[in-house]
């Protein structure tokens, strides 16, 4: 698919000369001014639609359409939510936001300021901030009152990560802001009714990223940093578990893989975790086993998970087998890649709480 990389497309914008997946294609038909949809497979061709098409393709839409995409603007896949995919669709073809350099869009502005929806921490009810983003300061806040002097809260763009999470949040603009604070993670939850205006958001988020590791690490490359600009979590979801002494009975609880942070909250919606564990690499003695060990007792779902770190267990149980099959799979992936010299710092951070 020329606009998510879904494999075997079987649609196509005759108008474009794109080959597009189905889910695309849905997108396209609401832009009918710019791009014309047809299946590949089931409609009629005329021969002049059929020469369009030999003529121009995916490749040659993409060095017209894509030709300068910022290295920081976030390229949707196909397993990413609607609202990416759409303005992602939108961005190419209706606002042609690609094919000039000299268009300032105004998630390159280094500065942004503007209204969200934010999620109250105690009462979940959604009221209206004023947020703003400074390069400058390196921080994302957010204010209470609109006239208020005094941020609420300062995020380091050092320390924060943005994804979508339309399903978590109910709604399909939905973004969780996640940043650390005296170490610990915190999460905020936002959207916006406008579209674009949230996508703006989030990659107006993820430059001020870029320009901050560009000065951290002034030898890397645009593609050593892109991956580390935003991320999405490795799994999400619902385990039991139980204390640090393994004897009082286990609690199900919402959990959270974070790159090596797994995190426990009591509800998915919470502003901070319960706990996190750190999950270090095989090479520091990190194991992850299916089942638990055999005095294990008080839990109620019957699929477990231990993980074994240098210092104690972690035992986990899921409800079904698929489940625990998902969470071994990410924990696996996790323990298998070796450590990052700053990741020891974390690690032993961890080590050092109480």
């Amino acid at each position: 698919c020329a606009d998510c990389g879904a494999p075997d497309p079987d649609w196509a914008s005759y108008t474009l000369g794109v080959f597009i997946c189905l889910s695309c294609s849905g997108i396209h038909r609401n832009i009918p001014q710019v791009s014309k949809v047809k299946s590949v497979r089931l409609d009629a061709w005329d021969e002049a639609q059929v020469e369009f098409m030999a003529s121009h393709g995916n490749e040659a839409a993409k060095a017209t359409f894509e030709s300068k995409v910022p290295s920081f603007y976030y390229r949707p896949t196909s397993s990413d939510c609607q609202l990416l995919r759409e303005q992602w669709v939108r961005a190419k073809y209706e606002r042609q936001e690609f094919i000039l350099l000299e268009k300032q869009e105004p998630y390159s502005a280094g500065y942004r300021e503007g209204l969200l929806w934010k999620r109250g921490r105690d009462n979940g009810q959604f009221l209206s901030r004023k947020f703003v983003l400074t390069e400058r300061e390196g921080a994302l806040k957010y204010f209470n009152k609109n006239d208020a002097k005094e941020p609420k809260a300062i995020m380091k763009i050092e320390h924060l990560n943005a994804t979508f999470q339309p399903a978590k949040i109910g709604h399909p603009h939905g973004l969780q802001v996640t940043y650390l604070k005296d170490n610990s993670t915190r999460n905020i939850f936002v959207y916006h009714e406008d579209g674009k205006e949230m996508v703006d958001w989030f990659n107006a988020l993820r430059a001020a990223r870029f320009h901050y590791l560009q000065v951290a690490f002034p030898g890397a490359s645009d593609l050593d940093l892109v991956p580390k600009l935003s991320r999405n979590y490795l799994k999400e979801g619902y385990m039991e578990k139980t204390g640090p002494k393994q004897t009082e009975g286990f609690r199900k609880r919402w959990f959270t893989m974070d790159d090596r942070r797994l995190m426990y909250f009591k509800d998915p919606l919470d502003a901070f975790a319960r706990g996190e564990v750190f999950i270090g690499s095989k090479e520091s003695g990190y194991t992850v086993l299916e089942g638990l060990p055999p005095s294990t007792q008080g839990y109620h779902w019957p699929h477990g998970i231990t993980i074994v770190t240098p210092d104690r267990k972690f035992l986990f149980t899921c409800e079904t087998e698929a489940d625990r099959k998902e969470w071994v799979e990410a924990f696996q992936k996790v323990v298998d890649r070796p450590m990052l010299p700053q990741e020891y710092a974390v690690e032993a951070h961890f080590k050092h709480k109480p």
